[in-house]
């Protein structure tokens, strides 16, 4: 298959290429690599991939309207995984034009280009955030996500909204996957893992909110593409059970669906920060911290629609993750 995959020298989009292009797949990659963190760290991501030849990246940014149209025009995909975006919740408060122009204007330029350009299946980054002020766990795709409590987290349901509409209209297969916790090796800086590790290192302070009563359902970046790559090969059918009178926001009568992609065994923030302790055989300096807005304090995600239709469930530990995050880490920065 020939695949789109946008943020392509971003976390997860590197990670995506690399497994789509080992298993035979040609794969055009775009990102604006702009500098909401380290271009160095999304130029090293990129240029794993950048040798092999069926592999072409163009820099482009989504919300560009006509770039855009003249990609998917000139390339005619037969699957695009989306996964350009403007991330991070607490970034949202202070700079909300980067939201509403990346993740809505952007999105709908890739609606378009998909449904003119006759792309058999759409896959979309959706977030475990926009289960918003929902305590009920753990977070199923069958429940109401109306009540977000970040800019961020709107925007990624009205990503999902925005495509059920087309996968209304034009009937374009749309799957959106509600990543939880993203972490691993060539990950984000401005996520905890990264924060955590370097201030560890460097034996300063690391933020701890909600005073360490956080519990996330840290998600390995394997396990994410493993659920990505089966999710991109089953494409969303119409539920024909699918019923208005008790609809279900998982599903439709068009070819829509939604996925959690979690590691369905929630783990407590100091856990982790033991965990990533004993990786480093040093001990951290805590700076505790109240809850910050648009936080939650608790993600724990129910899995059982992904494994029941592509097969799959995410089972990495958090011990072997962190112990493979620090082996990177301690690898790209020359740390001994």
């Amino acid at each position: 298959m020939k695949i789109l995959v946008t943020g392509a020298a971003g976390f997860i989009g590197s990670a995506l290429a690399l497994r789509l292009l080992e298993r035979g797949d040609a794969v055009v990659g775009i990102d604006n690599m702009n500098d909401y963190y380290d271009v160095r760290l999304k130029q090293a991501r990129l240029d794993r991939t950048m040798g092999n030849p069926r592999f072409q990246f163009h820099k482009l940014d989504i919300v560009d309207r006509e770039g855009m149209a003249s990609l998917f025009h000139e390339k005619k995909f037969d699957a695009a995984m989306h996964l350009a975006a403007q991330a991070g919740v607490r970034y949202s408060i202070t700079n909300p034009e980067a939201y509403v122009d990346a993740n809505l204007v952007g999105f709908g330029n890739i609606l378009e280009g998909c449904r003119r350009n006759g792309v058999k299946h759409l896959v979309f980054a959706s977030s475990s955030s926009v289960y918003g002020a929902n305590t009920r766990l753990p977070f199923s795709e069958h429940d109401n996500v109306d009540h977000p409590v970040s800019l961020y987290a709107a925007t990624k349901k009205a990503n999902e909204l925005m495509a059920h509409s087309y996968a209304h209209l034009y009937k374009l297969p749309c799957t959106g996957l509600r990543f939880f916790t993203v972490y691993g090796p060539w990950g984000r800086p401005d996520m905890a893992l990264f924060k955590f590790t370097k201030g560890i290192i460097e034996g300063t302070p690391i933020p701890v909110f909600n005073n360490g009563k956080m519990v996330r359902d840290f998600t390995y970046i394997d396990d994410i593409v493993e659920g990505v790559v089966r999710t991109i090969d089953h494409a969303a059918q119409p539920d024909p059970a699918w019923s208005g009178d008790k609809p279900d926001p998982a599903r439709s009568y068009a070819p829509y669906r939604i996925y959690n992609i979690g590691n369905n065994q929630p783990v407590e923030l100091m856990r982790y920060i033991e965990v990533l302790e004993k990786s480093l055989g040093k001990k951290a300096r805590l700076d505790m911290l109240p809850m910050q807005d648009g936080d939650v304090p608790a993600t724990f995600a129910n899995v059982e629609n992904l494994e029941n239709d592509v097969g799959f469930r995410p089972r990495t530990s958090v011990e072997h993750g962190i112990a493979r995050f620090v082996e990177w880490y301690k690898s790209y920065y020359g740390i001994a």
